[in-house]
Formats: structure tokens, C-alpha cells, sequence
């Protein structure tokens, strides 16, 4: 029975064949496989249920009923890897030349990486540009410079990492070019969720655009973030009003601040027990008066003006009002009617949509009419 294998390339690059073999294939194992218009190779980078799960899951995977249209030929001798080095040699000097000749042809696209097809029937420049290039030109110079079949492909910022690898800030392996399987789009929403500072220089990898830990970490903060009460809001514990400032995800910590300004740093379990013990009375507290804000100048109303008053669940209820004033009564204009209400209207309007220049803007008045 033939057997799904994936089999890694240069830069990362992978693809799935399948091997006819009797004996299963090693992992590492240096192989050489069947490409369009020749041989090329390679290394195997998974087999087994872990290749049928990559080929499932994977951006460059064929789905969940593979079927691969090439097959892994032989597994390589000492003389096809010594061939294989050879080649890697060379491939410097050919992106310098491919790079003297995009200069002469004068056109804006930078050569990331070249890559030599094993039996040289095929040469392949990875390049990145920000604007559409028309090479067709520069695949003819390249052919007849290098007597073989010329293909250009165009690739991100991030994909070029991913190719070149490196060292990131965190002092290890990029992840895309080490473990991580697709790279997904990530977003500065991600950032805010983690309270991470937006400066760019802060949050952006080697290659210009947002890290891509930032992705893979928020499922976490997400779900870490569900256990903790939403910080800014208002909340009863056993000292009275509070409110909550931050929320230490790593430590299970709650800082709270009173009306005072005083701080206190309580574990989430105080702090569900203090809310316990509070009961329905937190919902039907004193709310909070404009004097008694807090630091920041917040403080936690409702349409209508009320405080809110939310319980560990989330619920809120607004606090109850103090019994208002007497209502005011309208001014004389308004009281009457006819031409003293309409005359009322008029100057309304006239002071929201007067004309421009006129005594509702601080213009001159204007000229009385000639006798």
C-alpha cells in the first residue's frame, strides 16, 4: 500500500508525495522525489497519521482525501547529498547575479532567496515587491544567463522570514520558520487583549509586520480573561465600593481602589467570596456621588444618570435615585401662546441657523435700508 509522506525543502518549503516502498521511510531521511520536469530533493518531515493530519490541516495540504500527483523516487545516496551541498554553494553567487541584473533592468522588486532544483533543470527566485513588476524581460536575460528554465515567485514580507529563518528578540528561532505550521493574519486587537503597549517597535517582529506569538497567545488571555471581573466597573466587597483597576491573569490577583484612592491586591478567590458574601445587597447600594469620583475622574452611570452597581455575575441595576427636585417651570416665552410662542420659535431657530456673518456669529449688523 503506497504511504502519504511530507517531504521538506529549502526555506521551509514543503510539499506531500507518496512512497510505494515496502519499509516506511525515516524521518530526516534524505530522499529524492518526482517533480514537474525533473527530480529534486529532499527530506522527510512526517509520516504516518501525522502526515494524514498535516495534509488535512496544513495551508499547503490536499485535503482530507489526499491525493498527490508525484512520488518519492529512491531514498538518496552519499553521492546525491554531496550533489545537494554542491548546489546549496551556489546558490549565494546566483541571487547576487540575479540581483545585478534586476539592477540593470531597473526595476523595483528585491531577490529574497534563489533555489536550485536538484538535476538543474530549474531555477526558482523567491523575490518581494510592493507594487505589480512586469519581468518578462528579466526571466529572458536570467535564462540565457543561467541556460536553464527561469521562475520568479512573489512573496510577503512574512513569508520571507519564514524562508530566511533568523533569530527573533525573544532570542530563539522565529516561530514561522521553526514550529509554526501556517501563518495566520494576526490583528492589533490582539495586542489590546493582552495589554501589550501599541507601539509598533514594540509589538512588530524582524520582518516589519505584528509578531506572530501574538496570535497563537490569545486563545489564552481570552479564556484566562473569563475567570476575572471586567476591570472599570464598580463592585461591593467587604470594605465597601470599589473599584476594579487591573487584573493579574498569571498570579490570579484583582487590584481594587476605594473611593479614597487607597489600593489593596487580593487573590480571585477573596474576591469571589467577598462578592459571595456581599449578596443581593450589592445591587441595592448608594451610588456613587459626582464629588465622590474616583482618581481617573470615572464614575459608573447609566443613560439616565443612575450609578450602576454590577454583582459577580455581570448583572447590573442601577442604584436607587434620591427624590429630585421640584420640577422647573418653563420660561414666560414658553407659557403662552400666539404670537409671544411663535415670536419664541423664531428666535430659536435664528440662534442655531442664522447666516453666517450675522449679530448670531458676532458679525456686523446690518446696514439699515436707504431712504
Amino acid at each position: 500500500m503506497p504511504h502519504l509522506v511530507e517531504i521538506a525543502f529549502k526555506g521551509n518549503r514543503k510539499e506531500f508525495f507518496l512512497w510505494e516502498g515496502e519499509e516506511p521511510l525515516a524521518a530526516r531521511a534524505a530522499v529524492i522525489v518526482e517533480v514537474d520536469r525533473g527530480e529534486d530533493f529532499g527530506k522527510v518531515h512526517s509520516v504516518g497519521d501525522a502526515a494524514q493530519h498535516r495534509c488535512a490541516g496544513c495551508a499547503h495540504g490536499l485535503g482530507a482525501t489526499p491525493s498527490p500527483e508525484h512520488k518519492v523516487l529512491r531514498t538518496a545516496s552519499s553521492e546525491d547529498e554531496k550533489k545537494h551541498a554542491e548546489l546549496r554553494t551556489l546558490d549565494d553567487d546566483t541571487r547576487r547575479k540575479a540581483a545585478e541584473r534586476v539592477k540593470a533592468h531597473n526595476l523595483q522588486m528585491k531577490i529574497s532567496d534563489t533555489e536550485w532544483q536538484w538535476d538543474k533543470r530549474k531555477l526558482t527566485l523567491f523575490f518581494t515587491a510592493e507594487k505589480r513588476v512586469d519581468f518578462r524581460a528579466l526571466v529572458r536575460d536570467l535564462a540565457g544567463l543561467f541556460r536553464t528554465r527561469i521562475e520568479l515567485k512573489q512573496i510577503g514580507v512574512r513569508d520571507e522570514a519564514k524562508r530566511l529563518g533568523g533569530i527573533g528578540r525573544c532570542g530563539r528561532e522565529y516561530c514561522s520558520a521553526s514550529w509554526l505550521p501556517d501563518l495566520r493574519p494576526v490583528n492589533l486587537q490582539a495586542a489590546k487583549d493582552q495589554k501589550l503597549s501599541l507601539n509598533p517597535s514594540q509589538i512588530s517582529g524582524a520582518c516589519g509586520r505584528l509578531m506572530c506569538c501574538l496570535r497563537y497567545e490569545h486563545e489564552f488571555y481570552a479564556a484566562a480573561r473569563k475567570r476575572f471581573p471586567k476591570e472599570g466597573k464598580i463592585v461591593v466587597t467587604s470594605v465597601g465600593e470599589e473599584k476594579i483597576v487591573s487584573n493579574d491573569i498569571f498570579n490570579d490577583r484583582v487590584n481594587l481602589r476605594n473611593a479614597e484612592g487607597e489600593m489593596r491586591t487580593i487573590t480571585l478567590v477573596e474576591y469571589k467570596a467577598e462578592i459571595a458574601a456581599a449578596g443581593p445587597g450589592a445591587q441595592t447600594a448608594t451610588p456613587v456621588a459626582p464629588e465622590e469620583a474616583y482618581d481617573d475622574g470615572s464614575v459608573a452611570t447609566d443613560a439616565g444618570g443612575d450609578a450602576i452597581i454590577e454583582d459577580e455575575a455581570g448583572s447590573s441595576s442601577p442604584a436607587p435615585r434620591a427624590p429630585s427636585a421640584a420640577p422647573r417651570s418653563a420660561p414666560p416665552a414658553l407659557q403662552g401662546d400666539g404670537d409671544g410662542d411663535s415670536a419664541q420659535r423664531r428666535r430659536r431657530r435664528g440662534r442655531r441657523g442664522g447666516k453666517r456673518g450675522g449679530p448670531s456669529e458676532g458679525g456686523a449688523p446690518p446696514a439699515p435700508p436707504a431712504s
